[in-house]
C-alpha cells in the first residue's frame, strides 16, 4: 500500500534523520544489533535539537558541557564493548591483536590496542564539546564587537559586522548538524568492533 500512497511532507521530514542513520548503519555491523537503528536515530535527533537550542541567545548549550557529552559517549561505547564480550569473548579478545603481527610485538600491540579502545569515549565527547564551544565563543566575540560597534564604528563597519555575524550564525547551524551526524556516525562505527 505504501508504494501507491505517497507520504506527506511532514512524515517524510520526520523520517529523514532515521533514513540518514539507516544508510550509514547498513554499511556496519550495527544493522545486526536489534534496535540499534532506533537508538542511534534518537541520539542523532536529540543532538541536533540540543546543538540548535544552544544557538539561541542566553541558552546554555548542554552539548558544550563535559558531563553531558561524556554521559552520552561512555554508555554507548561501553554497551557495545560489554555486549561484544558477552556475545563472543574469544573474538573480542582476539580483536586486540592485529592479524599477522610479529610475535615479539604482541604484548606491545595488545597494550596499544587496549589504550586506543579505552580512549574512544573521551575523544568522542571532547570532539563534540570542542567544536560546539569554539563556535559559541566566536559568536559571542563577534556579538560583543557588534554591540560596542554601534556606538564607536562607522555604519559601514557595523554593516560588515552584521553580515559576518549572520554568516557565522548560519555556519554554526551547519556545524551543529554536522557534529550530531559525526557523533552518531562514530557510535555506528564503534559497532563494527562488536563480535560477530
Amino acid at each position: 500500500m505504501s508504494f501507491w500512497v505517497s507520504s506527506t511532507r511532514w512524515s517524510y521530514l520526520l523520517n529523514m534523520p532515521k533514513q540518514v542513520i539507516m544508510s550509514e548503519l547498513m554499511r556496519s555491523f550495527g544493522v545486526k544489533l536489534g534496535g540499534f537503528v532506533n537508538v542511534v536515530s534518537s541520539l542523532f535527533l536529540m543532538l541536533i535539537l540540543f546543538n540548535l537550542l544552544g544557538l539561541i541567545p542566553y541558552v546554555f548549550s548542554v552539548t558544550s558541557h563535559l558531563a553531558f557529552s561524556f554521559s552520552l559517549g561512555l554508555p554507548f561505547w561501553l554497551s557495545l564493548i560489554i555486549s561484544g564480550a558477552v556475545y563472543n569473548p574469544s573474538s573480542t579478545t582476539a580483536s586486540l591483536l592485529p592479524g599477522g603481527a610479529p610475535a615479539a610485538l604482541n604484548p606491545f600491540l595488545v597494550l596499544v590496542e587496549t589504550v586506543s579502545l579505552s580512549v574512544r569515549p573521551i575523544t568522542l565527547s571532547v570532539r563534540l564539546i570542542a567544536n560546539m564551544s569554539a563556535g559559541h565563543i566566536v559568536l559571542g566575540l563577534i556579538g560583543t564587537y557588534l554591540s560596542s560597534g554601534f556606538f564607536v564604528y562607522s555604519s559601514l563597519a557595523v554593516f560588515v559586522l552584521i553580515f559576518i555575524q549572520m554568516f557565522y550564525f548560519m555556519f554554526e547551524m551547519g556545524i551543529a548538524l554536522i557534529q550530531a551526524y559525526i557523533f552518531s556516525l562514530l557510535v555506528t562505527l564503534y559497532s563494527d568492533d562488536h563480535a560477530s
